[in-house]
């Protein structure tokens, strides 16, 4: 079983439009497919195929309320059945480390040619251990400055997530990780190609053993939303930023220009390669399925286990990275390297933190004005 974990950094690229539609072309290409709706924070992927919502998803399974089996349904298309997620229950965007590790287990035993994980948006360490499923899972993004920027932080957190893997507790690496980790910042500006030479020195053995790991490690990239011929050379810029700062080759899936046709379909309440299978869009839906099913499926060694690590230390480090501003100005300097994004891009970028950075400043001074009323009635009591 080929497992395909889909992501994207960012919302709104169209991350559960291709997980969906591909599962549907697989199924008519003869496989069969289990399509997992794991956006376990907006759970609306029984939309994209045209379910009513399910009374049985995984949210139902980790509060003790149905069987993992019964989760399993038939869809309208042949060969695809379906999993939802169940976003009205609290607190699933943040699975303890036992139930995750049990719905990996569980993910793991089923039968089917392949199972595609339709993730949530963002670097949560659930997600990332959920995109580590598979050396082959795909990343979503679409042409803008802040797509591409979220996708690269997104692949970046999946290597140092890999790093914690493969680097137990009490191990010179994950000891000379944690001392790097106490300003994440630091930890995350740092170039995974250049942090791998003092890795090696410190932890030659396992470092060996990650080095391979990152060897098996080839994920795929869809560009979405594409309005002009040009923006696909993006996908060449990303390629090269990854290559070189992150030290792994990722495939290029193909291009999904932006049509209309998609919002006709979601009207209708049917997927695109259903709707109208000779778009633009669903013909490059069916490309990316054909290259998938003409890939040989790749896995990591037998020793690689996430559900063997229960340390969620990283996780504080990755959430961080996803806000901290001068880390996020560090993947900007990786990408604008090698010219993944262009000067006018990063011109933009300045000028929207800037309006962010005034945006705060403003709400600052307004709080602070409201202290100042609120001590001064105070006193006149």
């Amino acid at each position: 079983m080929q497992i395909i974990p889909v992501a994207s950094g960012k919302g709104g690229v169209g991350k559960s439009l291709l997980s969906a539609n591909l599962a549907i072309a697989l199924g008519q290409a003869g496989k069969k497919v289990i399509l997992v709706d794991l956006d376990l924070g907006a759970s609306n992927l029984h939309l994209v195929i045209g379910q009513t919502a399910a009374k049985a998803g995984i949210g139902t399974y980790l509060t003790g309320q149905s069987t993992f089996e019964e989760l399993v349904q038939p869809t309208d298309y042949k060969n695809v059945y379906f999993i939802a997620g169940d976003s009205e229950i609290p607190g699933l965007t943040s699975l303890k480390a036992g139930k995750k590790n049990d719905l990996i287990k569980k993910f793991n035993s089923l039968d089917a040619d392949y199972l595609i994980l339709d993730l949530g948006a963002g670097t949560h360490l659930t997600i990332l251990d959920m995109f580590l499923l598979s050396p082959q899972g795909i990343v979503v993004t679409a042409p803008t400055v802040t797509a591409i920027l979220n996708g690269y932080l997104f692949l970046k957190n999946v290597m140092f997530r890999m790093m914690y893997n493969t680097f137990k507790k009490g191990s010179p690496a994950y000891s000379y990780l944690e001392t790097l980790k106490k300003d994440s910042s630091s930890l995350q500006r740092m170039y995974i190609t250049n942090l791998l030479g003092t890795l090696e020195e410190k932890d030659p053995k396992n470092t060996a053993l990650f080095k391979m790991r990152m060897e098996k490690f080839h994920p795929r990239l869809v560009l979405n939303m594409v309005d002009d011929p040009k923006d696909a050379d993006r996908a060449i810029k990303i390629r090269r930023s990854c290559q070189q700062y992150l030290g792994i080759d990722i495939e290029h899936l193909g291009i999904l220009f932006r049509d209309t046709m998609q919002d006709r379909a979601l009207t209708s309440r049917l997927p695109v390669v259903v709707y109208k299978p000779q778009s633009i869009l669903a013909q490059a839906i069916y490309r990316v399925a054909e290259k998938i099913i003409q890939s040989e499926t790749i896995s990591f060694d037998d020793d690689y286990d996430i559900t063997q690590n229960a340390d969620a230390s990283f996780e504080n480090a990755a959430e961080e990275a996803a806000a901290d501003f001068h880390t996020r100005m560090s993947y900007v300097e990786e990408l604008a390297g090698t010219g993944a994004l262009s000067v006018g891009e990063l011109s933009e970028l300045i000028a929207q933190q800037q309006f962010e950075l005034t945006r705060l400043k403003n709400e600052n001074n307004l709080l602070k004005r409201k202290l100042v009323k609120a001590v001064q009635q105070g006193f006149k009591v």
